[in-house]
């Protein structure tokens, strides 16, 4: 039908301006590419100089980027200063159209235990929090995650040592995931009385079986990357999962840039969920806040003697 509609234009000799607009219009055609004086090193080091000491940009072959979490003292926990600068980074990256793939990786001994609990607990931050939370829109804990699902660009994370919690969401948002085979993993947030409400409703679908997400967000179990690997968290296993990472980037670089784009936003597309989804995830979330057995779960990671009440909620 498009092709039929496509030579009957042309076959009208419209002049290439007035084709030129009908297309731009309904989106067909590329956006012209903006002109930059600064190469990519050099805007590396600019981002590098805002992004620091939290996070740290290194040019990687083929045109690519390593985004390393540098939270070293603190296992790359996700701070809240740390999750504005990967939101305002992955915006970034978008409009750098020369940027043929992002690895995302931790520094250090862990790729990340999860949220900051410093953060979260400080009660400087409840208005923050309480706002994140009732806001109609994508929380800054959701968009942390999701935004790099929207990257023009196949994101990889590299995974080791631990992937807890909010890291583990972090990682499930990216395209590709490549770990050790020893590296910790855990939905963990039902150890704390929570749910996960960092975008999984979105970054889990079509990623694992809706059974095995249930049993590990349930559980917050513990498990290892060939776990992970058996239950389709991670994509690969590897004693050098940075090397991976690099060869497949290395293998990307030889097709179309946008033809990548496009398998991955239909990709994308064929396991899309209603935004109404992640509003559960945040409602869900205020009720646990609000109730009993919050408090007794927190109580109960330091004393296995602790015992919850009955269910408060249907």
């Amino acid at each position: 039908f498009e092709v039929y509609w496509v030579g009957q234009i042309l076959t009208m000799r419209m002049s290439v301006l007035s084709v030129s607009k009908i297309l731009s219009g309904v989106g067909f055609l590329p956006f012209p590419q903006r002109a930059t004086a600064l190469s990519l090193a050099q805007r590396i080091k600019a981002a590098n100089d805002n992004l620091a000491p939290d996070v740290r940009l290194e040019l990687s072959g083929d045109d690519s980027i390593i985004v390393w979490l540098t939270r070293i003292d603190k296992r790359n926990a996700l701070s809240f200063a740390l999750m504005d600068k990967l939101i305002d980074l992955a915006h970034l990256l978008a409009t750098w159209t020369d940027v043929r793939a992002v690895i995302l990786a931790g520094e250090g001994k862990s790729f990340s235990t999860g949220i900051d609990l410093a953060d979260l607990n400080n009660p400087k931050n409840l208005k923050q929090v309480a706002w994140e939370l009732i806001k109609p829109f994508q929380s800054k804990f959701q968009k942390v995650c999701l935004v790099w699902r929207e990257l023009p660009m196949p994101v990889i994370s590299v995974l080791h040592g631990h992937c807890l919690g909010a890291g583990l969401q972090l990682a499930l948002a990216t395209d590709i995931r490549i770990a050790t085979a020893d590296c910790q993993f855990a939905i963990m947030e039902a150890k704390w009385g929570l749910v996960a409400d960092m975008g999984l409703t979105q970054s889990a679908m079509g990623v694992l079986r809706a059974d095995i997400v249930k049993e590990l967000a349930m559980t917050a179990r513990i498990f290892d990357g060939q776990q992970a690997f058996d239950y389709g968290v991670v994509s690969h296993l590897s004693d050098t999962p940075m090397e991976v990472a690099k060869n497949l980037v290395a293998e990307l670089s030889n097709r179309s840039p946008d033809a990548i784009l496009a398998s991955k936003r239909i990709t994308n597309a064929m396991y899309h969920t209603p935004a109404t989804t992640l509003y559960q995830e945040k409602l869900w979330q205020i009720k646990l806040l609000l109730g009993q057995n919050r408090k007794l779960a927190v109580k109960k990671a330091k004393d296995e003697t602790v015992k919850f009440i009955g269910r408060q909620f249907n």
